[in-house]
């Protein structure tokens, strides 16, 4: 009796039953169960005793964790059951979720698992299908969002923001929670028809107790925001702020090389003058604190020989200080003083960037009043990628989705025993 309880505890079957084991000629491990008289006879969908309908002719198996090097299998005669609500279903089973040839435990070990490594070594130490780990992952994901209970509830500032996961102008939309540091929501594509249902399915309660809601500049989440969740306000991103004026300057760092390119080629520019002014872009993007040697001396030559390039840095450096403010006022003279400068510059982009800054200048105030920003989005975004790479693609969004949940929302997937 005490060897049956050990092995039953060995091979994860939770409330099931031993009645015997044998060794196949493979070597495998196979033991046949059965769930216990109160867990036997259940609707997988309702939960409760149906009548049986019918029973297996023949016993289905279920992989279970390895008994050292060895392969384990849990084998049980199915039965089906019939329920007024769901129709005639296979039984559940205590030691495994509904439709799925593994037990919960060896679920457990695959994806905590695929959440550190990459799909093919998770495969290959689990003895599996590669494309089996995507869907073992959503079915935990599932399991453990259900018990979790409404991960929507509490939500206070969010976070909005879109990233690509795959070549070819592929994105989806990430919904974080910035004081859980979690991920609430995300989905397939971007843009105002994507972000709708993640409004949509919150109840009222849900969306009055959002506060603040940061994102990049683009109108539709403005709309959204405003429409769905009265109390909140949009607090504009420091890092997409500087990014537009970081773009402005590369792109007129392109003007001035192909210029300088086609004076080389005329014979009015000296050998290496276009290649100089190409390799100057990391000396303009990067922080002046971060310049190495070769990049501070770059920077003096572009302040040198050309003015226009070298006075749009400058306007991106003092964009940049009104982020390090250390007040709500404090930014909003800063801002307003950039704004004149910008608006009196003879460089035709950078007037263009001040009328599109100067429409989001009360979110971008509020943004350094509050201290928040979408830097831990764009961590998640970072996360995501790599979790992408780790896993050498993924064919099935969905299964994409559940493990970037399981990597990135603070659920707890715990080793078997554990």
């Amino acid at each position: 009796m005490q060897d049956k309880r050990i092995l039953e505890e060995t091979l994860c079957l939770g409330t099931g039953v031993v009645e015997s084991v044998r060794k196949e000629i493979d070597g495998t491990i196979v033991a046949s169960c059965r769930p216990r008289k109160g867990q036997s006879n259940i609707c997988p969908h309702f939960g409760r005793h149906r009548p049986v309908y019918d029973c297996s002719p023949s016993p289905r198996r279920w992989r279970t964790i390895d008994q050292g090097p060895v392969m384990a299998f849990v084998e049980y005669a199915t039965v089906r059951v019939e329920c007024p609500e769901h129709g005639v279903v296979v039984a559940a089973v205590p030691w495994a979720e509904h439709a799925s040839r593994f037990t919960r435990e060896f679920e457990q070990q695959v994806a905590w698992l695929a959440c550190r490594s990459s799909k093919t070594a998770t495969a290959e130490l689990m003895r599996i299908d590669w494309a089996s780990v995507g869907g073992i992952c959503r079915r935990v994901y599932d399991e453990l969002d259900a018990e979790a209970g409404d991960r929507f509830d509490g939500l206070v500032r969010i976070g909005i923001d879109e990233t690509s996961y795959k070549k070819g102008h592929k994105y989806m939309t990430v919904v974080l929670d910035h004081d859980a540091n979690r991920v609430v929501w995300c989905a397939k594509g971007h843009g105002k028809a994507v972000l709708k249902p993640f409004f949509e399915q919150l109840s009222e309660d849900q969306r009055a107790s959002i506060r603040v809601v940061t994102a990049d500049g683009a109108r539709w989440i403005a709309e959204l925001a405003e429409s769905y969740c009265p109390n909140a306000e949009r607090v504009m991103d420091p890092f997409h702020v500087v990014s537009w004026m970081t773009d402005v300057v590369d792109e007129l760092r392109k003007q001035a090389w192909r210029r300088a390119r086609a004076a080389e080629r005329r014979g009015e520019l000296a050998a290496g003058g276009a290649k100089a002014v190409k390799g100057s872009r990391y000396a303009l993007l990067k922080n002046p604190e971060d310049l190495t040697e070769a990049q501070g001396e770059s920077l003096e030559r572009v302040a040198r020989e050309d003015k226009p390039l070298y006075r749009a840095y400058l306007l991106k450096e003092r964009l940049r200080d009104v982020f390090k403010a250390g007040s709500g006022a404090e930014a909003r003279l800063r801002l307003e003083s950039w704004l004149a400068s910008a608006c009196r510059t003879r460089i035709d982009e950078v007037k263009e960037l001040s009328k599109k800054v100067r429409r989001h200048k009360d979110a971008i105030v509020r943004a350094v009043e509050l201290g928040i920003s979408n830097a831990r989005v764009e961590a998640i975004n970072n996360k995501i990628k790599l979790t992408v790479r780790m896993a050498y693609g993924f064919r099935n969004f969905d299964n994409l989705v559940a493990l970037v949940m399981l990597r990135c929302s603070n659920l707890p997937i715990a080793l078997p025993g554990r």
